[in-house]
């Protein structure tokens, strides 16, 4: 859904509990007051088969359409369908919406929502005193209570008692709603995530015409499950309106004035890398071609690419990732915009192909989606773990360029830039993503089309080089003097035939060559290559210009490293931010920028990947501040890291 704001403005991100203000009669159910809220959290958590990861994702589409901002953190186990019940098999959607510009999906939810015990077993940790707990008191059986080590219910013990705890037989209710149709029990027991998203609906003043589309669109072939599935919902929403239970609603006013003028959607983060692939091949005038095999949680970029041959887009789901990375080369040699989608795992398959793409000097955008590891490891979760295999792990001499985007919405910018890199300088490209990212979403502004970078650029199209007796013949490994790039000779182009593969070429005519002096020349001007492409020097955040220590991160810490700025600086603390896109070659400046501060600390998803290559490179004392438990930072967690290293 698309939305219009106008005007800018930068707020905190606040604490973790939402702020009161106005207070007002509701106006559609008498006696019932709105609250009027600068920001809210709210958790949806159930059985991976309950649709939480649909509930969240329709609460989220109608809090964009609204105009909030927004962020959100889908957190699912691996597998398709867990064990009902258990601790292992709970999935959650966690979304932060405020009137306000936000960073990250949150802390802390101010509201739960527990399907089931297991729900809210896995979940009530994290709920601070005086939150909100709406609880399916129809599934609180013994039995399932005893499935997660509940020896009595804890809605009767005591142990809720910090919470307002709202106890609603989801259940029940849903059944009743939709006795009228011809549904079994276990049918209309599905429905029970619209009605508990009709509830939230109305405590939130939710628009409610897009999740209606939506049901109508989604179950058009099966009217009677629509009519349930909108039956559900609006029961919830009724519910809501009637119950003595529920006395406030709240409302969060949409954020006219967090974002520039334009348009603005709801965008995940592998949605925004794919529409960014196709606008990159777009403005290369480059067919997009990519060659992939199906892995979480890199799949949905295939999936999305393969809705677009529209735009000329050809997609090849491989039986293997060596035969998908294969394939996408193969496409880069005969002139496409060339991509390969994967995780960790598939990295390391790939590897020796991507030491081919860089032998041949071909333009290559491998993307990659971090995820826990190693082998198999956390196929769900989230981790930066990668750095240091896209930056080595390949035999030789490889050197690839990296990029890394931040938030995302970003993925679309930095598809772009990976593009460009490739393009330009005849090279495989890492772009480094990672599953926070890929399946997390927030605003974003749909650019204009002249907004966009122009990536053409030039086939050769005959001799490049004139030898001694004075004959024009066509050298693959001519090089261009600025960026060192070679030449990309379409295949079947009269007289630009050459030799490719994987054996050391001489240097200019392409032959294959053993010499000892040119592979140190070939091995040298490749790296020479890489270091020289041309990226922007790093912006750093640092207001007063009197700070001693410099936070840096890369990838998408950069969310939780921003909100846990802001709050030190709100403190009255002096702080300098930097967050890194390209990750080699470095920008230009980061030395002297490293130089300007007497302590530096960089935040990271593994045990210290980028702080290993600033130590290496710059030889500077950085303090890394790490954590791989398969979830994203928190920023109450990072400020109070980070406030330690400023008073030590």
């Amino acid at each position: 859904m698309t939305s219009q704001v106008s005007s800018t403005a930068e707020q905190a991100d606040g604490a973790d509990s939402a702020v009161v203000g106005e207070q007002r009669t509701h106006a559609g159910a008498p006696g019932k007051d709105v609250r009027r809220v600068d920001r809210v959290i709210i958790r949806f958590a159930g059985d991976s088969g309950d649709g939480m990861q649909l509930t969240g994702d329709r609460f989220t589409s109608e809090t964009a359409s609204f105009g909030n901002d927004l962020s959100t953190l889908p957190n699912f186990p691996a597998e398709i369908r867990a064990p009902a019940g258990t601790l292992p098999g709970v999935s959650s959607f966690q979304l932060h919406f405020a009137d306000h510009d936000i960073l990250t999906p949150g802390d802390a939810p101010n509201v739960l929502v527990a399907m089931n015990p297991a729900a809210l077993k896995a979940n009530i940790a994290d709920v601070p005193r005086g939150a909100e707990l709406i609880v399916n008191t129809d599934e609180f059986t013994k039995r399932a209570m005893a499935k997660v080590g509940y020896d009595v219910s804890p809605l009767e013990d005591g142990s809720l008692d910090a919470y307002h705890v709202h106890p609603v037989p989801l259940t029940t209710l849903t059944v009743e709603a939709l006795k009228e149709f011809d549904l079994s029990r276990k049918e209309a027991e599905r429905s029970k995530n619209m009605f508990a998203l009709g509830l939230l609906s109305w405590m939130y003043h939710r628009p409610t015409e897009g999740t209606e589309k939506f049901l109508k669109a989604k179950f058009g072939r099966k009217p009677e499950i629509m009519k349930a599935n909108l039956a559900a919902f609006h029961a919830g929403w009724n519910f809501g309106e009637t119950t003595e239970d529920f006395a406030v609603s709240y409302e969060v006013a949409p954020a006219s004035t967090a974002f520039p003028t334009g348009t603005y959607r709801n965008i995940s983060g592998n949605l925004a890398l794919s529409y960014g692939l196709i606008a990159a091949s777009t403005q290369a005038d480059l067919p997009l071609y990519l060659g992939s095999y199906p892995i979480t949680p890199a799949s949905d970029i295939l999936h999305e690419l393969s809705r677009h041959k529209n735009f000329g887009v050809r997609t090849f789901q491989a039986e293997d990732e060596i035969a998908g990375i294969g394939a996408a080369l193969g496409a880069a040699f005969g002139g496409s915009l060339a991509v390969t989608t994967t995780s960790g795992p598939g990295v390391a398959l790939k590897s020796e192909t991507i030491g081919l793409a860089v032998s041949l000097e071909l333009p290559l955008i491998v993307v990659d989606i971090q995820r826990g590891g190693p082998s198999t490891g956390l196929p769900t979760k989230t981790e930066q773990a990668d750095l240091l295999q896209a930056m080595y792990g390949r035999n030789g001499e490889a050197p690839v360029p990296i990029v890394a985007p931040r938030t995302p919405a970003d993925c679309f910018d930095a598809a772009l830039e990976a593009a460009r890199i490739a393009v330009t300088y005849r090279t495989p490209v890492f772009l480094l993503s990672d599953g926070y990212l890929a399946n997390g979403s927030e605003p974003w502004r749909i650019p204009e089309v002249d907004e966009l970078p122009d990536l053409r650029t030039r086939f050769a199209q005959g001799p490049n080089h004139t030898l001694d007796d004075g004959t024009e013949v066509f050298w693959p490994y001519k090089r261009d003097p600025q960026t060192l790039a070679r030449p990309w000779a379409i295949p079947g182009t009269p007289g630009l035939e050459h030799r490719i593969g994987g054996i050391e070429k001489q240097d200019g005519t392409g032959n294959i060559s053993y010499d000892p002096a040119n592979h140190d020349l070939m091995v040298r001007t490749r790296q020479a290559k890489i270091d020289g492409i041309q990226v922007p020097d790093l912006q750093v955040d640092d207001p007063t210009g009197d700070a001693d220590t410099l936070v840096l991160g890369w990838g998408s810490t950069y969310g939780p490293i921003t909100a846990a700025v802001r709050r030190l600086r709100t403190a009255g603390d002096t702080i300098a931010q930097a967050h890194l896109r390209h990750l080699n070659p470095f920008p230009a400046n980061l030395g002297e920028v490293l130089k300007r501060y007497d302590k530096v600390v960089i935040p990271e998803m593994n045990l210290g990947q980028l702080a290993t290559l600033v130590r290496a490179k710059y030889l500077v004392d950085a303090h890394s501040y790490n954590q791989v438990n398969g979830m994203p930072f928190k920023a109450e967690q990072l400020a109070t890291a980070l406030k330690e290293t400023i008073d030590d």
